[in-house]
Order: structure tokens, then C-alpha cells, then sequence
């Protein structure tokens, strides 16, 4: 039996999709999350993917009922959302004579997103579709409408896509075709981390582990743990003038392997394959990177590895709340170092006695938020040199937290 904590990596229903008290007849939407807006057809629908809309099959009231949804789950991201394609849903005029029959309900989103950013790819979409598959179809069958979905994205992700349903995907770009189902959901349940409810028997952050596991671990030779004498660090870098980079990564890595790891150094791109980075990252032992959507890889480690995130000035909150939550809930061993301002290569810019190095929360708070100057200066102008000393008395409390959990699970 899976276990793990039911409030903040709780993946179950969080909030009905009928809610509202605007919400009566066959279409339906929920619009009192601050993340998503969701919404229904009840009844048989057609879809005309050439303007992405759905029409309500029989409805003979008027007028006609029409709600318009922007199917992605990061709805308060005022430039996201403008990227993300409206669907309609509609019970008026009559619909389209339909080409496809299917005998499935269908479900409607958009991976619009920051589509590209690992991260997003993952907590904006495919966890909200797990949590969104197994609140409302509850192991149903269903067909997959998606829009604004690249071939690449496709294609990388070809084996989850299937681990959620056999059918072929809908391509709401592309598709010409008009279709039938007996009824359609439009939107994803994302994750409230803000305001996290408990709910009866939920899906939790290890059973979409357990899902990744199934999708990429039956064929891969980590099913059996080749033996070590050392535990393995994967050893996470980040590409280009991008920001958060180690300046000192060569002699970061030497210092790791004189505390006892095998260190392979990981870069992942767009083209690296799912089942290439979970054979990696499965068979290891622990991973260290500097906070970024390359760790989040660290959803294919096994629970009861070791995951060291490097956190930059200013970053306490983002990497608490983007990573330290999941990887604490998902049984991970979860260690921080959060870096001197004498380890950020701001300290070449600013004086020490600078709001910036000085008080970086005082700072974001005086510029309201996350501006576009504070993400600029904090995500994309900085990178960290580290305390080779200081950074050593980590790796090696790691190290001991590695070493034992590769001796008990090989």
C-alpha cells in the first residue's frame, strides 16, 4: 500500500467541477479556483476542432447557453494566458454533422504553457491531468483533446500519454475532422500548494511516482540495481548564459568525488529522452543542482534518495514552495544549501551593505514581487561560485545519507 502526507502533496479531488452556484444544466464550469477554471458538457457533444468548439448535441432551450475556458491551470499568469488557446462550449446554434464517432468522454487542455520548461511540463500539466483523470474519470475511459502542443512534446512524452489512455490523441491545431462523445470535460485540477485541503483516500506525489515508474522502469536494466562500491550523484548543470550556473562547477565535482561519490554530470536538453533520464536518475543515489526546472528530475529518483537543491539569494521562498514541499512528500532525503552572499556573483555588482545581497526578501518586497526587474536580477544575472569548504561538510553529510540508503536498497 502507497503511503504519504494527504495535505501538502495531496493529488486528489480539489474541488468539484459542478461547484458554483452559477453552475446548472448540461454545460457547466467552475470558475472559483485561483489557478483553473474548469468546465462540462453533460450530455453528447460535437467537437468542431477548426474553432475549437463543442457543441451540445439535442439542447433545444434558448436562448442558447455559451461558456468560453482557457484550459490551463495557471489562469492568474496574465502573459501565459494569453498564449493559451479558448475553447467554447455551447448549446446553440445546431451542431456540425459529425465524422468520428467515439463511445469515450472526451478531455479538453491545452500544454500551451511554458511549454519546453521541464518543470512546467510536469506540475502545470501532467500532474493536473493525473489529478484531473483520477478525480473526475475515476478509471473511466476517455480520449485526450490537446492544444497548443508541439510534435516534439509529443513525442517525448509518448509512453505517459499512453500510460493515461490507449486512443489516439486529438490534435485541436491540426484536426479538421468533427467529432462525437457522449459528454466532455474542458480544463485541469491543478495542485493548490497554497490552500491545501485533505480529502478521503487521496492520490498522493508517490502514486504519480508510481506512474512514472510504470511508464519508464519495466525494460530498463535499474529494475535490477547493478551493485557499487560508491553511491552515484547525479549532478545536475544547466545550459548557457541562462543563469544560476556554477562557476566553479570542475572543482565542485572533484570535491564530490573525494568525499566518496561517483559523480555523472547530467545537462538535460529538450531531446533527451524520458526513458534515457529515468535510467539515470532512478539507479542513483542522490542529486545535487542549483534551484531550476532541471530538478525537477528528481521525480524519478527512488523514495529515500538524497536531493540537495543549491538555493541563490532570493530564491528561499520559490525553492521551498517548487521543489522542497515534493521532494520531502515524495520520501526523498531533502537537504538545502543556501548560498553566502559572498558565494552569488551579484556581490561583483553590489556592495555588501546592498538591499540586494543585504536583504534580498526586503528587496522584493520594495519592488512588489516577482517583477520583471527581480527576475532578471535574481534568476537570470546570477550564479554562485561555491564554498568549496563549506560546501564539502554537505557533500559529506550526503554522502553518509547516500551511502546508506545505497546499502539498504542497492
Amino acid at each position: 500500500m502507497v503511503t504519504g502526507t494527504t495535505i501538502s502533496a495531496s493529488l486528489g479531488p480539489q474541488y468539484s467541477v459542478d461547484a458554483g452556484p452559477s453552475s446548472v444544466g448540461p454545460i457547466i464550469c467552475n470558475r472559483s479556483h485561483p489557478s483553473y477554471d474548469i468546465c462540462s458538457i453533460n450530455g453528447p457533444a460535437v467537437l468542431e476542432p477548426t474553432t475549437s468548439t463543442l457543441y451540445l448535441i439535442g439542447h433545444t432551450n434558448s436562448p442558447p447557453h455559451m461558456e468560453k475556458i482557457q484550459p490551463y491551470p495557471r489562469k492568474w499568469d496574465v502573459f501565459r494566458m494569453n498564449h493559451i488557446k479558448e475553447v467554447i462550449l455551447t448549446s446553440g446554434p445546431p451542431s456540425p454533422p459529425c465524422t468520428v464517432q467515439h463511445n469515450v468522454p472526451a478531455l479538453v487542455f491545452s500544454v500551451g504553457g511554458y511549454s519546453g520548461d521541464f518543470y512546467s511540463d510536469f506540475y502545470d500539466e501532467f500532474i493536473p491531468l493525473f489529478i484531473t483523470v483520477n478525480s473526475i474519470f475515476s478509471g473511466r475511459d476517455h480520449v485526450l483533446v490537446i492544444s497548443n502542443v508541439h510534435h516534439w512534446w509529443i513525442w517525448k512524452y509518448a509512453d505517459l500519454l499512453r500510460s493515461f489512455n490507449k486512443h489516439p490523441i486529438i490534435n485541436l491545431d491540426n484536426d479538421t475532422a468533427t467529432h462525437c462523445f457522449p459528454s466532455a470535460t474542458v480544463g485541469l485540477m491543478s495542485l493548490d500548494s497554497n490552500s491545501p485541503k485533505p480529502v478521503p483516500k487521496p492520490k498522493t506525489i508517490l502514486h504519480f511516482h508510481e506512474l512514472l515508474e510504470k511508464t519508464y522502469g519495466h525494460n530498463h536494466s535499474s529494475n535490477a540495481i547493478v551493485p557499487r562500491s560508491r553511491p552515484r550523484l547525479v549532478f545536475v548543470g544547466r545550459r548557457g548564459s541562462i543563469g544560476r550556473l556554477i562557476m566553479n562547477r570542475a572543482e565542485v565535482k572533484n570535491v564530490a568525488e573525494d568525499e566518496g561519490f561517483d559523480v555523472v554530470d547530467f545537462e538535460p536538453k529538450y531531446a533527451t529522452s524520458m526513458h534515457e533520464a529515468y535510467e539515470l536518475v532512478s539507479s542513483s543515489h542522490a542529486m545535487v543542482g542549483v534551484h531550476g526546472a532541471a530538478l525537477t528530475h528528481s521525480l524519478l529518483l527512488r523514495p529515500g534518495s538524497v536531493l540537495m537543491q543549491v538555493v541563490p539569494l532570493g530564491m528561499e521562498w520559490m525553492a521551498e514552495v517548487f521543489l522542497g514541499n515534493f521532494a520531502r512528500d515524495m520520501g526523498l532525503d531533502y537537504m538545502e544549501y543556501k548560498i553566502g552572499m559572498e558565494e552569488s556573483s551579484l556581490a561583483d555588482m553590489y556592495g555588501k551593505d546592498e538591499i540586494v545581497l543585504k536583504d534580498p526578501k526586503a528587496f522584493l518586497k520594495e519592488k512588489g514581487g516577482w517583477s520583471s526587474k527581480s527576475v532578471e536580477l535574481y534568476l537570470k544575472k546570477q550564479n554562485v561560485r561555491l564554498d568549496l569548504v563549506r560546501f564539502r561538510g554537505y557533500l559529506n553529510k550526503a554522502f553518509v545519507k547516500a551511502k546508506a540508503f545505497m546499502e539498504r536498497e542497492g
